[in-house]
């Protein structure tokens, strides 16, 4: 198959501050809501205080990331690096650990890609506002956004305000939601992801305001569903999964306004969150540049009906967190039709094209992925190698489905995996591995921290080197 990849295509890779950092309270660093929930696992697999320990291999790995080839590396600033209690003072090292990064970037010909917030929200925040249900979030949001483009902005003109606020809403703990009533939770939940998104534009109005060139984008979590089976009730229901889970969240990023299937599900539920005068103005005059999306599988949905028991827009939790059944709405189901991996995760290089060629057409805005890959129990071999072909395969797979995209007329801006390197994941810590770089680590034994090479790596090399020709 012929590759057509624009000449100024963005390769690169991507991590996250509290997955690849360590120095979780070093030179000043507050502690956040990531951190908390990881501390809260430390008896049962790696936590964010070493992680792999970017913090200070940072230009040992940059070089690694130049000798890959990357064009491009997207990862996260930590907010409570830079602003420990979130909207207090701000601290000088860790602006200073950010310029250091992103100078030796450019040096190695590497453009930062920055998001500003991936799930790890400065713990003091949740002390003094309970996190996001409180609006004065989104202002110290907003703040916190000045703080970095005003550090950084002369340098970093890719920016992404949240990662996955579509996910991320979706499990408790990573927004401090505790109460066992479940329709509070909702309500919580509702308001909270309200919010974010008020604060999302008001950091997106200002770093059109401060940046110059700087363009803005969210990064969601992209959901492509298929019906069970072609029973209308069923097409239907595939249809609401990813409205309700993906698609409200990018129409309100472009369209600053909740679409009406979402404001019905809200008031179905009563749980419409609070809106204070000049909010709509706001949401409205934010526009953002490009869009964001991570994306790692398919999903399949049967529908659900309601009934006394359980009323409307309801979830139910068989699975996980993330893909909830929801009453009246959907069930998740297996599709029979794809290989998983071992984590479960529906494997399906077809489902990103139909997701970048449905994103563009609907929205009519460049596309950047900004996560995908494939998690696995790498081991490394007595001579010290990672043989990874299965890895190889999957990405080998979404590339070409983004070649084809592209033939199909989407505009692509780049490329970025995850990850560049073995970092912790949230539930499977060291043991559930994604990167090119293999950190020589398990959960509990630090070892030397050594980096090592993957066969992935190489061929990822090569890939850049032919500009995606030679898959």
């Amino acid at each position: 198959m012929m590759t057509n990849f624009p000449e100024n295509f963005l390769w690169g890779a991507s991590s996250s501050a509290f997955q690849i950092e360590g120095g979780w309270d070093e030179d000043g660093k507050g502690m956040t809501v990531a951190d908390y929930n990881s501390f809260k696992r430390s008896d049962k697999q790696a936590d964010s205080k070493v992680a792999s320990d970017f913090y200070h291999h940072w230009k040992e790995d940059i070089d690694l990331m130049k000798e890959m080839g990357m064009k491009a590396y997207r990862f996260s600033l930590s907010w409570a690096r830079i602003i420990p209690d979130g909207d207090g003072e701000v601290n000088q090292k860790g602006i200073d650990f950010y310029n250091r990064v992103i100078n030796y970037l450019l040096e190695q010909g590497i453009q930062p890609l920055v998001t500003l917030y991936h799930f790890d929200l400065p713990y003091a925040l949740v002390e003094k506002y309970n996190g996001w249900e409180c609006r004065d979030c989104a202002f110290a949001f907003e703040r916190y956004a000045r703080v970095c483009y005003q550090a950084f902005g002369d340098r970093v003109k890719y920016w992404q305000m949240i990662n996955e606020q579509n996910l991320m809403i979706r499990v408790n703990n990573r927004m401090n939601i505790y109460t066992e009533d479940d329709w509070e939770a909702d309500r919580m939940r509702a308001q909270m992801d309200y919010h974010m998104f008020l604060g999302h534009a008001l950091a997106v109005n200002a770093c059109h305001e401060l940046v110059e060139g700087g363009k803005a984008a969210p990064a969601v979590s992209s959901t492509c569903t298929y019906p069970l089976t072609n029973k209308p009730e069923d097409v239907w229901a595939a249809k609401m999964n990813d409205w309700l889970k993906t698609n409200y969240c990018l129409e309100m990023h472009i369209n600053g306004e909740y679409p009406g299937y979402y404001m019905r599900y809200l008031k179905e539920r009563n749980i419409v969150p609070k809106m204070e005068e000049g909010d709509a103005e706001i949401l409205k005059s934010a526009k953002i540049d490009y869009i964001a999306l991570n994306y790692y599988r398919t999903l399949c949905a049967s529908y659900l009906p309601a009934d006394e028991e359980h009323p409307v827009g309801s979830r139910v939790f068989r699975g996980n967190e993330v893909d909830f059944d929801q009453y009246g709405y959907c069930r998740d189901e297996k599709n029979e039709n794809l290989k998983a991996s071992e984590y479960g995760a529906q494997i399906d290089p077809m489902g990103l094209r139909i997701v970048l060629n449905e994103y563009y057409r609907r929205y009519h805005l460049p596309l950047i992925i900004t996560e995908n890959g494939l998690g696995m129990a790498d081991e490394l071999t007595e001579d010290g190698r990672v043989h990874d072909d299965y890895r190889i395969d999957y990405l080998r797979g979404h590339i070409q489905a983004i070649s084809d995209a592209i033939d199909d007329g989407v505009e692509m801006m780049g490329y970025c995996p995850w990850s560049v390197m073995d970092l912790l994941s949230s539930h499977q810590g060291f043991r559930k591995r994604y990167g090119f770089i293999y950190i020589n680590r398990d959960d509990f034994n630090l070892k030397d921290l050594g980096r090592i090479k993957k066969d992935s790596f190489y061929w990822y090399q090569n890939v850049i080197k032919t500009n995606g020709e030679n898959l």
